[in-house]
């Protein structure tokens, strides 16, 4: 499924979602890897899904992440969460990968934040923080997921200067003055990366580096969606501790920050609301 025929599919995909919830998504939200508990507290939950029943979808491989969508009534505008997602190291192309987040905006999303866990690539960065995702470098190889889109409408030729909205990003630092931000790369995994692969990385300016979100981004940019970043520092890259990176150890960490993600979420989605009380 590319191209043209992974636009239609996820157009049909939209349409039994916004069927099925009985609302459209002003906002859609993609939970990355341990941050399954951010969907909670988040907002008024008025519907969940199984997205395997939409045209498109099937079970998603990696741990802890499911194939399943969330309505949410945050304030004054309606949410769609997606309780997982799928990777290109499952052996999906990038057009699946994108399938979910392609609904979502086609569904009604004007915005979408996309969180996710992080390897520090900068090494003024610690574990256990909260990035702002400014730039992002597409290092997935092959073709992306806007591949065989020529001629389409929207056209693929889409401008990626200033992709991550700087609007957003403020709207973050209204709950969280010093959030940080940074420069995110996406490998395709799903093993992690040498300690030469992070000294590239550092020479490229990533501060970041992870096995998810860009290839998402790009086709919700291309969709007309407003898009925000958080990343959740789960282990030092390799070469920067003198310690393996702590596989078993990154689900748990970005759990532990799932209370300050979801205080982000709401932020960048309604800032005109007081800021939630820490939890």
């Amino acid at each position: 499924m590319t191209g043209t025929a992974a636009l239609q599919v996820a157009e049909a995909a939209a349409r039994v979602l916004v069927d099925r919830l009985g609302a459209r998504p002003d906002a859609a939200v993609v939970l990355g890897t341990g941050l399954g508990a951010a969907a909670d507290g988040l907002g008024d939950v008025v519907a969940e899904l199984d997205l395997s029943e939409l045209p498109g979808f099937v079970p998603y491989g990696a741990p802890g992440h499911r194939c399943a969508c969330r309505i949410v009534a945050l304030g004054p505008i309606t949410v769609l969460v997606l309780l997982g997602r799928a990777h290109l190291y499952e052996g999906r192309t990038p057009a699946e990968v994108a399938h979910a987040v392609r609904v979502a905006v086609l569904a009604g999303s004007q915005t979408v934040v996309f969180t996710n866990a992080a390897g520090a690539v900068h090494p003024q960065l610690a574990v256990g923080d909260i990035v702002l995702i400014a730039d992002h470098l597409d290092l997935t190889g092959g073709p992306g997921a806007l591949a065989g889109l020529v001629g389409s409408v929207p056209a693929p030729f889409v401008e990626m200067t200033g992709a991550w909205s700087s609007r957003l990003r403020r709207a973050a630092r209204t709950t969280r003055h010093t959030t940080p931000e940074g420069v995110y790369a996406q490998m395709r995994g799903p093993q992690f990366e040498t300690p030469a692969e992070i000294r590239m990385l550092r020479t490229l300016g990533a501060d970041l580096v992870g096995m998810s979100t860009v290839v998402e981004a790009v086709a919700a940019r291309h969709l007309g969606a407003e898009l925000a970043g958080l990343s959740v520092v789960t282990n030092l890259a390799a070469g920067l501790a003198n310690t393996p990176v702590p596989v078993e150890e990154i689900t748990d960490v970005a759990a532990g920050t799932a209370p300050d993600v979801r205080s982000l979420i709401q932020a960048v989605l309604t800032p005109e609301l007081p800021a939630p009380h820490p939890t």
